[in-house]
Order: structure tokens, then sequence, then C-alpha cells
């Protein structure tokens, strides 16, 4: 498996969105609904320490929090983008592409 760069995960991501704008009849997808799925997955790390830790945490460095909590984000990256193909029945995901090269 090719090593995770953010090249790479770009040119996937570019692939991806573009399958899912053919399929929804839109041009491409906006900063704006972008954004708020960026929201969504902070939010999700800041559940996890939530629930880690019995309280709520903020932080501006989502690489940092994995860093402190020993999460491998190329892992949790891969494994998410996994379910989530298998969740909207998308034929590309981000292990198969990276294997491509």
């Amino acid at each position: 498996m090719t090593e995770l760069t953010f090249k790479s995960l770009q040119d996937y991501l570019t692939i991806k969105y573009d399958a899912i704008c053919q399929r929804k009849n839109i041009s491409s997808p906006s900063t704006s609904d972008l954004f708020i799925k960026l929201v969504e997955e902070i939010g999700e790390v800041a559940e996890v320490l939530s629930q880690q830790k019995g309280n709520k945490a903020s932080t501006d460095y989502v690489v940092e929090i994995a860093n402190v909590n020993a999460i491998d984000l190329t892992k949790a990256i891969i494994e998410k983008d996994k379910l989530a193909s298998v969740k909207y029945n998308q034929s590309l995901n981000l292990a198969d592409f990276l294997a491509k090269d």
C-alpha cells in the first residue's frame, strides 16, 4: 500500500467528490457544505474525548488532539472512509485508491 500523503488524499477526494456531484447532478460541493462536514468531524472527535474524560473538550488543533490521545490519524481516516464508502454505497474507497499507486 502506498503511503498516505496530503497530495494523494486530495487526489482521492477529487475523484470521490466528482462522483458524488455527478450522482447528485451538481457542479461541485460548496465551501459551506464542506465546512459543515468539517465541523461535524471535529464534533465527533470532541464527543470521543468527552466520553473518555467525562466532560466536554474543545481545541483548535485536531492533529494535536489525536497525538495527545495516541490516535493514528492515517488509520482513522482510512477506516472511517471505508465505513462511509459502504454506508453511502460508493465503489471507491481511500484504501483502494492508495493501493493503485
